[in-house]
């Protein structure tokens, strides 16, 4: 089959091009027609009203509430995903469905439960670019705010058109060498798309960083992270959070206490703002 039929995807790096009927890495984006499609629009698999500090935000209304969504499917394979059972799914997997019109009807009926907004997490969201989008324009002009919690793994041109509508995100920074990030499912670029990624969006919201500490993968790598936030700004709150076992580093163990706090004190000597998570 000639590439010359096939429909390169656009919204993250990977560049997926794709046949009639075929889907991207992520899963979820698929080719109809001759149409990049996401076959989880309007899916969800998790639907709770979370602290806003689960997301981790620390330092954007903290004390609030947030109606949090998740759907299913990654564009990256992390062996040690902690949500692997909706980013990974083997086989048919349970949602509901919602449209963007309905997520505000909830969101605006949980104010009195203290909810600000929206929360677009649990797994990957922004393979699900244009759900995110509808309901990010909805959820905005009612005057509530949109959070994002994702890997950062996507180009900049649909990151721009989405970022007006954004108040807060949580970028998923997962190590500094771009050979921890083709272990799982990324490319020899990753890990400059998503520093660009982390750079562009404190320019227009809230931005909070947390890197997942994985004893013998990533430990060395904490100073380097704090170094290049501190070099876009020393306020940005880092959260530095403990492992557990998961998927298939379900044999390995869980990330030492000392092992956090040694590395929030390792932080802190570049940047303000430094949380020990998952502890």
């Amino acid at each position: 089959m000639s590439n010359r039929d096939a429909v390169k995807c656009t919204i993250c790096p990977h560049f997926c091009l794709l046949h009639e009927g075929a889907s991207g890495k992520c899963t979820v984006r698929k080719n109809i027609n001759g149409q990049i499609t996401s076959q989880s629009y309007g899916k969800i698999t998790a639907i709770a009203l979370d602290p806003i500090e689960k997301k981790p935000l620390y330092m954007f209304h903290s004390g609030s509430a947030i109606l949090s969504i998740g759907s299913y499917g990654c564009n990256f394979r992390c062996p040690f995903c902690q949500n692997h059972e909706i980013a990974m799914p083997q086989g048919e997997i349970r949602t509901q469905s919602i449209t963007p019109a309905e997520l505000l009807k909830m969101a605006q009926n949980a104010q009195r439960q203290g909810n600000i907004g929206v929360a677009y997490t649990y797994n990957e969201p922004l393979i699900n670019y244009e759900f995110i989008l509808d309901c990010a324009k909805e959820i905005h002009s009612a005057g509530l705010k949109n959070i994002l919690v994702t890997n950062g793994f996507i180009n900049p041109e649909p990151l721009k058109t989405l970022l007006p509508y954004i108040d807060a995100m949580n970028i998923d920074l997962k190590a500094f060498t771009n050979d921890f990030y083709k272990k799982i499912g990324g490319s020899s670029e990753s890990l400059d798309v998503v520093k660009n990624t982390i750079a562009l969006a404190q320019d227009f919201c809230h931005v909070e960083v947390t890197t997942l500490l994985i004893p013998n993968e990533n430990e060395d790598d904490i100073e380097l992270i704090a170094k290049f936030l501190s070099e876009l700004n020393q306020d940005i709150p880092l959260h530095i959070s403990r492992f557990f076992p998961r998927n298939e580093f379900n044999n390995r163990e869980a990330t030492p206490h000392e092992t956090i706090h040694r590395a929030v004190e390792i932080a802190s000597k570049h940047l303000k703002n430094v949380f020990a998570g998952n502890i």
